[in-house]
């Protein structure tokens, strides 16, 4: 086992791996259901999506754990099982990477509440940093090597998650925010403002996830490095642009589309790279010929991000997407 600044230090920059939700739906997973719960009934195919992105060339897997939280859990009466979801995911994160001839970090994700602070909603600070300490507790029970608190909007909720999990565990935490609005979250935090408030808070990574389209979402991750440039940034943008053909889902995004997105982080100084919702293996298994120069990808321009992040404007009172669509 490496720690994410272990790794860092050896290898300069690392590739995170694609979606989960998508590939467990092709195998089989029901809109609606709990992905966590295959943790524990279809074990076998979730080592399968975890060993599919480590061959293809990724140092960093996200456990299947994104909406492991009691708030979520209760959507489906798994409410009291949130440490034994988590230790699941977790487990089955560490038994991948474990069966790698490389050191790879197993990264317990912990998404979104889905539930606004008071006083838009009815939690508090401190429901809110005891749900996501049960959630750490189960992740790191389970052999997480970080925890990566992800696709958030609201810069209380990351402390709160921040909070809960220092209050039961020493693992080293990376956040990503979802700028998915104009440029800002749907709370309407900035780039700049996530680095002023979070680039205090000694995390191991901070950055950007999911989002409106790769050109936003490069924007944010670039106005976080200059905001907290001792603190190592992640961009896990999205493959492209969601479009409905038929009653399915696809994403613009093609393994040359990603494979230049990585190439300019790189080349921007993002040392952790990934894909969210649309990324398979084939992207990943791309942006890693881009990563170690066996391929150059094409000049793929991107639109114009919408308007500039520089300025954070005033929360809304907006409910957050209960699951990522990926």
């Amino acid at each position: 086992m490496a720690s994410l600044a272990e790794l860092l230090a050896e290898r300069g920059t690392l590739l995170i791996d694609g979606a989960m939700g998508t590939e467990l739906f092709a195998r089989g997973l029901t809109a609606g259901d709990p992905p966590e719960m295959w943790n524990l009934d279809h074990r076998d195919h979730v080592v399968d999506v975890h060993k599919g992105y480590i061959k293809a060339g990724s140092d960093i897997i996200l456990t299947n754990s994104f909406g492991g939280t009691s708030f979520r859990l209760k959507l489906h009466n798994l409410q009291d099982r949130v440490v034994e979801l988590n230790r699941a995911a977790a487990e089955v994160g560490r038994d991948a990477a474990d069966a790698s001839d490389r050191d790879i970090v197993v990264a317990g994700s912990m998404g979104p509440s889905g539930e606004l602070l008071q006083p838009m909603g009815d939690m508090t600070p401190e429901t809110a940093a005891a749900a996501f300490a049960d959630q750490a507790r189960g992740l790191t029970d389970g052999g997480a090597d970080l925890l990566w608190i992800e696709t958030m909007s609201s810069l209380e909720e990351v402390e709160a998650a921040v909070a809960g999990a220092r209050s039961v565990c020493d693992t080293p935490i990376a956040v990503t925010l979802s700028f998915d609005t104009a440029g800002h979250t749907m709370m309407g935090v900035s780039g700049v403002a996530a680095a002023e408030r979070l680039g205090i808070l000694g995390l191991a990574a901070l950055g950007a996830n999911c989002g409106n389209n790769i050109a936003e979402t490069e924007a944010a991750v670039l106005a976080i490095k200059q905001g907290a440039p001792t603190t190592p940034v992640i961009s896990k943008a999205n493959a492209g642009i969601p479009e409905f053909k038929g009653d399915k889902l696809h994403y613009t995004g093609t393994p040359e589309v990603m494979g230049a997105h990585l190439l300019r982080m790189k080349q921007a100084g993002i040392n952790i790279i990934g894909g969210c919702c649309g990324t398979a293996t084939q992207h990943i298994a791309y942006m890693r010929d881009v990563l170690d120069g066996a391929t150059i990808p094409p000049d793929v321009s991107m639109p114009a991000p919408s308007p500039t992040n520089a300025e954070p404007r005033p929360e809304r009172d907006t409910r957050r997407r209960r699951r990522r669509s990926q």
